[in-house]
Parts: C-alpha cells; sequence; structure tokens
C-alpha cells in the first residue's frame, strides 16, 4: 500500500505571496493556456461552482481525495453562495473559531499536525493543502511535495506562502513546466 502525501498544491506570486493582504487573490492570471492544463491534470482542485465551466462534472479525482485548508481560506466559499467548495472531495478546516453547519466540511479546532498524520494513515489518494500561509508554516514538516503554480506577478505585501517559525526545509526540485501565459508549474520533494 503507497503512503498518502500531504501535497501543499498553491498559487503564488513571484515574491511569494498566496494572497493580498486582506486576503485577495484576483491579481492572479485565471485565463491562459495554464487553467485548462492545470484543470485537466488536478480536475478536483477546481471548486464546484467551476467544473460545469471547465467541463469536470462528473470527471474522477487524479491526485486528491482530501482537502485541508485554513479559516482564510475557506472563507471565500461563502461569498460565492454555499459552505462547500469542494463536496467531491474529504474536506478539513483549520480553525479555532469558525463553525460551519454542512456535514461536508469537518471543521478542526486544534492539532492540525495530528490531523495529518491521521490522515497518512488512511488509505486513499494523496491529501490536498490548499492554503494558507500561516496553517503551511505550522504543518512545514509533514510537507511531502510542493506545487506552487508561479504567476509572472510581484505582490510586494500579503500573506506569504508559508508563515510560522524559522525552520529551514530542504526541497529538491522535480520539474517545471512553464506556460505562455507566463505561470510556471514547479514542483519540489521534501528531502529526508
Amino acid at each position: 500500500m503507497r503512503q498518502r502525501k500531504l501535497v501543499y498544491y498553491v498559487a503564488s506570486t513571484l515574491d511569494g505571496y498566496i494572497a493580498g493582504p486582506q486576503g485577495q487573490y484576483d491579481s492572479f492570471l485565471h485565463e491562459g493556456d495554464h487553467m485548462a492544463a492545470l484543470a485537466a491534470e488536478f480536475p478536483e482542485t477546481i471548486p464546484v461552482h467551476m467544473r460545469d465551466h471547465f467541463g469536470l462534472v462528473g470527471v474522477p479525482h487524479r491526485r486528491f481525495d482530501t482537502v485541508v485548508m485554513g479559516r482564510g481560506t475557506y472563507e471565500p466559499t461563502l461569498s460565492v453562495g454555499t459552505t462547500s467548495s469542494y463536496p467531491h472531495l474529504r474536506q478539513y478546516v483549520v480553525s479555532r473559531s469558525l463553525t460551519v453547519d454542512d456535514p461536508t466540511v469537518k471543521v478542526v479546532a486544534q492539532d492540525p499536525v495530528g490531523l495529518i498524520r491521521r490522515l497518512k494513515q488512511d488509505d486513499g489518494a494523496d491529501i490536498w493543502l490548499c492554503g494558507g500561509g500561516h496553517l503551511a508554516g505550522h504543518l512545514l514538516a509533514e510537507i511531502d511535495t510542493l506545487i506552487i503554480k508561479r504567476h509572472p506577478i510581484v505582490a510586494g505585501a500579503g500573506i506569504p506562502l508559508l508563515a510560522g517559525n524559522y525552520q529551514p526545509t530542504r526541497f529538491a526540485p522535480t520539474s517545471a513546466r512553464e506556460f505562455d501565459s507566463g505561470v510556471t508549474l514547479l514542483t519540489y520533494t521534501a528531502q529526508t
């Protein structure tokens, strides 16, 4: 049986921000050749309200069956009129203060490291760490793979890719794919 991996799959600016200071993500490129390619390669990461647009209704998962995110990453879900952006995945939101009345979303108030370690022991596909930067910083030692959609944008400030204590961790580059849009898909594997 293959060990499940925690994969931090996230968009980032050139200067390492995953969102603006107030959580804005509208500066990322939402059009271009990278969009169709990423939807085809990671169909399960497209939220439910956009799946029809990409022709992904009923398309099987390719990589993930579980998504884990922080409160800041989850909250935009509520702005599109739903409590569940990924009902096709097992969903966990790490938050001490959030309550969600949706059986498809589990809120985890403490011990995200323990959650990830338990999920890794379950049968299934890989676990998608969707964001945010503070949660990723807290889970750094558990991240097996980084897949960064690096956009050709400099933000200057915002929510960093990883935030937390100084903890240098080595990752080895395993692939880089450039798109005409200027987005580069970079994959790194944790070195043990």
